[in-house]
């Protein structure tokens, strides 16, 4: 995790001229970055045949993204709503230019959506997708044993990381409003995690395990219409609570970004729907409810990036996040009731 660059560099022509005959995908006229992320980069690549998306990974090996493509084919065969890579010339989905690693995926024309520009209808529909999700993963992947238990958030460690946050933010020569709120939100979440260290979930609490899409949030589903017509971006495709998946995605989803809480309503909807189609229980998704709050309340990875990386890309997302952790402790029974019950 480096860099505090947001720009995205374009490709050489001559690999994009490679990598296109590699695909059978005409002649490269265009490439624009469309995304930038720590796991690869994204570009719209226009040739001679038509749009694609080309996608080049800055991490994990050939077999892992070759894991991840076999999964989303599968998906696919199974009817959900996945655009799944194209295969090359040798059958392969994964090509190797001079070390880098490449895959060529077909342009999906959508628009993301964020929770409040969906329906009640829509958020129950969009549960029900990620429970449809969770329970074809587990039969298109390899069957798994449950994980040994996870320790959770140690607040003692979240103490010393708040101590060299305020640190850093102190110690800068010119404090702008973002720092002011930083320090603030900094202070008061010591002040909860004091006042709640006695309720830190135990080993042996968190919900079952299965695979899981690993970053199910809005800019990951595309959306033509009222329907989903992409999940995109499997690459932390992965074993993990089913449960705290669906949790951490409604979090995402139904956040009211200018006041920092949920739209109980449709956390509801979206969470009845998910129980059902994943066949999980109440008591796992209460379970999964107090655990990911757990997470949010030890959590400062946003301030980690800005302050300990100098990469200012999640700035905007911290005064709304850090509200909802607020929030979701002073409401914690009501939020409970929306998801499991």
């Amino acid at each position: 995790m480096t860099g505090s660059s947001t720009a995205t560099p374009p490709l050489p022509a001559g690999t994009l001229s490679a990598v296109a005959r590699h695909y059978r995908a005409g002649e490269p006229q265009s490439c624009e970055p469309v995304a930038h992320g720590l796991l690869n980069r994204g570009y719209r690549l226009s040739t001679s045949r038509g749009e694609f998306f080309l996608k080049h990974y800055l991490d994990g090996d050939e077999a892992l993204i070759a894991r991840q493509h076999r999964a989303t084919l599968r998906l696919e065969g199974m009817g959900l709503p996945v655009a799944p890579p194209l295969p090359a010339r040798d059958g392969r989905t994964v090509t190797v230019l001079d070390g880098r690693r490449f895959a060529l995926y077909p342009w999906i024309e959508g628009r993301h959506r964020e929770g409040v520009e969906l329906s009640v209808e829509q958020s129950r529909r969009l549960g029900s997708l990620l429970g449809t999700v969770h329970t074809c993963l587990a039969r298109v992947q390899q069957a798994v044993e449950q994980p040994p238990s996870r320790e959770s958030a140690d607040p003692a460690d979240t103490h010393r990381l708040i101590g060299d946050l305020l640190g850093r933010i102190r110690q800068r020569d010119r404090r702008d409003a973002f720092d002011r709120l930083a320090e603030r939100r900094l202070a008061e979440r010591r002040e909860l995690l004091e006042r709640h260290a006695h309720r830190r979930p135990r080993a042996g609490t968190e919900p079952a395990s299965g695979w899981v899409h690993g970053d199910f949030h809005p800019l990951n589903v595309l959306y033509r219409g009222p329907e989903p017509v992409a999940i995109v971006d499997w690459d932390r495709l992965d074993v993990q609570p089913r449960a705290e998946e669906a949790v951490r995605a409604a979090a995402i989803f139904f956040l009211r970004p200018g006041c920092g809480t949920l739209d109980l309503d449709k956390v509801r909807a979206y969470a009845r729907a998910y129980r059902r189609t994943a066949r999980a229980s109440a008591g796992e998704l209460a379970a999964a409810v107090h655990r990911v709050w757990w997470e949010r309340l030890n959590d400062f990875w946003m301030l980690s990036w800005r302050y300990q990386l100098q990469d200012h890309r999640t700035d905007p997302l911290f005064p709304a996040a850090a509200a909802l952790v607020v929030w979701w402790t002073r409401e914690y029974d009501a939020v409970l009731a929306a998801f499991a019950r």
